[in-house]
């Protein structure tokens, strides 16, 4: 059965930094790709990280590129957010691509492409 589950969520201040840790299970991150999603009330939800840990493939948006990065290993994937902003306020969610599709670094991951998708964790920035 496949499973995320996000944690690490919180408070911080801004220009502090927080890990956000995305725990899979029931297929592995060699074979699927990973995106990290963000929800703001009153907007869609958008992609700002993608993942392909095989092609090793990342995607940034420009929102978030030379602040956040993700990484991986074993079964766990890692959303490192430095410098955050108030804008950075949401709720954040990994999710897996299980079609097989690899990430591309100048496209954004599409909401409809992932198929199985966490709880969620909320971020909260206070300025």
């Amino acid at each position: 059965q496949v499973r995320l589950v996000e944690s690490g969520g919180g408070l911080v201040h801004t220009g502090g930094s927080l890990t956000l840790s995305c725990a899979v299970s029931g297929f592995s991150l060699d074979d699927y790709a990973i995106g990290w999603f963000r929800h703001t009330p009153g907007k869609e939800r958008h992609g700002i990280v993608c993942l392909s840990t095989r092609s090793g493939t990342k995607y940034y948006a420009d929102s978030v590129k030379g602040r956040f990065t993700v990484d991986d290993a074993g079964n766990m994937v890692w959303l490192h957010m430095n410098n955050v902003k108030p804008e950075d306020s949401a709720v954040y969610y990994c999710a897996a691509d299980l079609s097989g599709q690899v990430c591309r670094e100048d496209y954004p991951p599409f909401v409809g492409s992932f198929h199985s998708w966490g709880q969620g964790t909320q971020v909260t920035v206070s300025s």
